[in-house]
């Protein structure tokens, strides 16, 4: 059998870890992870073997990068740049020229340039490929083959209906690596978070403080006792209406106040998916709003990946947040398959 190719990587804007979760499970050493939001460095820390800086990558050097690698093995240069007109990513503290700009895409290809690792790989918003920024990108991409794609993650193992930009590219061999989709049918809300245990809302569990649903409203009890799997806020009764539903706008919000389905995959994880009214973010059988554990199960994160410390305060928004702007899991670990897979292929050409 081949021996495992020695991958290092560094995970650029690598939140709470779950691009870098899924490359170590796919068999890649990831060294570090830079994020400028303090909130990620105890979940970076705790879960994955890698060092976390909280620095801005637009400010990050090459020269500490190329240090951070070490001697020996591949170099892997991995990152989900945070988008500013589709991102919530540093809007504290950061000029609010950003707003229509692409930095921190711009900031990822400069580290390309001057480093020149071996291997790249970035996951990314769908719209990110209609913008000049990743024309730029490729082009620092040069010397490269590169590959990409729009992807549905659910082929991927994902239980979401998720659509992400995915980037790999090598300076390795004749070609680029390629994220095949597998064979397996797509995962359903079932089988991911099913065998939690029951909770009521705004309650935890007292196993797992993480397995915790926001309260609601006596209104919104009603509300979420009259929705349907797979429906929306069209079901109720016209006592349960809120005043923008009887808007003529309020027709073209058709999927907010809804409840998932058990044997389909979930809607996107968004940092807002701990909201009953703000998707279809409700459980599909108990009267609440999924869990923060259930949301992150959805992401593909493990059930033991620990996102606050123990006895630590849970904060729906702040953790929402971390959560819902994590690159899935699985993701990681199909992107790695690809990586691993391509350095053996060239490895075994090498006389």
């Amino acid at each position: 059998m081949t021996r495992r190719p020695i991958i290092k990587a560094v995970d650029l804007f690598c939140g709470a870890g779950g691009l870098t979760h899924g490359l170590v499970r796919g068999g890649i050493k990831v060294i570090a992870g830079v994020d400028l939001d303090p909130q990620c460095r105890y979940p970076f820390e705790a879960n994955n073997n890698a060092k976390f800086f909280e620095e801005d990558v637009g400010s990050f050097s090459a020269e500490r990068l190329g240090k951070l690698y070490g001697r020996g093995g591949l170099r892997l240069l991995a990152g989900c740049a945070p988008c500013q007109p589709f991102s919530t990513y540093s809007r504290k503290g950061r000029n609010p020229r950003y707003a229509d700009e692409w930095p921190l895409v711009s900031s990822f290809g400069r580290l390309v340039r001057e480093v020149q690792p071996d291997l790249v790989t970035m996951e990314n918003v769908p719209q990110l490929a209609e913008h000049v920024v990743f024309s730029q990108f490729l082009e620092a991409l040069q010397g490269y083959h590169t590959w990409w794609d729009v992807v549905d993650c659910a082929k991927f193992g994902v239980p979401q209906t998720r659509q992400r930009l995915v980037l790999m590219a090598s300076k390795l061999g004749n070609g680029a690596p390629v994220l095949a989709a597998s064979a397996e049918k797509m995962r359903t809300v079932r089988e991911t978070i099913g065998s939690l245990p029951a909770i009521m809302a705004g309650v935890a569990d007292p196993q797992d403080n993480l397995h915790v649903s926001s309260r609601l409203s006596p209104m919104n009890l009603r509300r979420i006792g009259a929705s349907v799997p797979g429906g929306s806020w069209r079901d109720w009764d016209d006592e349960l209406l809120a005043a923008c539903h009887r808007k003529p706008s309020g027709a073209t919000y058709p999927s907010v106040y809804g409840r998932m389905e058990w044997d389909k995959p979930s809607p996107t994880m968004t940092t807002q998916c701990f909201g009953f009214g703000n998707g279809r973010f409700g459980h599909p059988e108990q009267n609440r709003a999924i869990s923060l554990r259930e949301a992150a199960m959805l992401q593909t994160f493990p059930r033991d990946y620990k996102f606050v410390q123990d006895g630590g305060r849970v904060v729906f928004d702040k953790l929402g947040r971390l959560i819902g702007n994590a690159v899935p899991v699985r993701i990681g670990e199909v992107i790695a398959d690809a990586l691993v897979k391509h350095v053996r292929e060239v490895q075994s050409l090498v006389p």
